[in-house]
């Protein structure tokens, strides 16, 4: 296997401002290739080969995870969780792609009694390595109005008091309702989005932007101790399909 065709890391976006962020900076600090696509509105998509990839990230975005009749995409996308999770693949959701791994593994996926949005803190409910967490918790940055219960035989890691499921794993996949990725430019991004800013008054608005700046060191050092593990499990598993080649 030449070094053009190194596996790399597929990374599903729903949406333009939707983007990897820290993630995409913890696979390039391994030397890890990313390959980004969207299939949402093709009910055949031209999919990359699976021994091609070593890792699956599935991004976040304003639809359902089960909108199929408007998405045929999403169909797609809990076919390559579920095959991704059966080969031992590393699997990474944030926010709907929490919720399309849930769904595809045999969770439920529903709406929450209310909007999550802003900075609210999460608890910790199982230690678990793809995800470690201090007993206390921390404050971290939601953008939801659906919410999962987790697959028969997953590790629940976080709750919230409006969000049962916070993080789980489930494998080799983790989820995140939660976004550690995102950077200043891109929670910029996000508030220029009306479909992002929708219903939220500008009283709202800054205090998401006053609590980012207050809370963005210590989410920043999470972010890179979740993101670098699952680089590092991308990085294991990219060697056994070189080995394989």
């Amino acid at each position: 296997m030449t070094e053009t065709s190194k596996p790399y890391v597929l990374i599903v976006q729903h949406a333009q401002w939707e983007r990897p962020g820290h993630i995409q900076d913890s696979l390039e600090e391994a030397g890890i290739p990313t390959r980004v696509i969207s299939m949402l509105n093709e009910k055949k998509p031209d999919l990359p080969a699976p021994d091609g990839y070593c890792g699956v990230v599935l991004m976040g975005g304003p639809m359902g995870a089960l909108d199929f009749d408007e998405y045929p995409g999403l169909k797609t996308e809990h076919k390559i969780v579920k095959a991704a999770v059966q080969e031992h693949k590393p699997v990474l959701g944030v926010c709907l792609g929490h919720q399309i791994i849930a769904a595809a593994l045999g969770g439920k996926v529903k709406k929450g009694k209310e909007p999550e949005i802003g900075f609210a803190h999460i608890d910790r409910v199982n230690r678990h390595d793809f995800a470690p967490m201090d007993s206390a918790g921390l404050a971290v940055l939601h953008w939801h109005n659906d919410v999962v219960s987790a697959p028969e035989g997953a590790t629940v890691i976080a709750k919230s008091d409006v969000t049962k499921v916070q993080a789980f794993a489930y494998g080799s996949a983790l989820g995140l309702q939660y976004h550690l990725e995102v950077s200043p430019t891109i929670l910029e991004q996000w508030l220029e989005q009306p479909e992002m800013i929708k219903g939220l008054k500008k009283s709202q608005i800054k205090k998401i932007r006053e609590d980012f700046r207050e809370n963005e060191a210590t989410l920043h050092r999470v972010a890179d101790t979740v993101f670098s593990s699952f680089a590092a499990r991308c990085a294991s598993f990219s060697r056994v399909l070189q080995e394989n080649a």
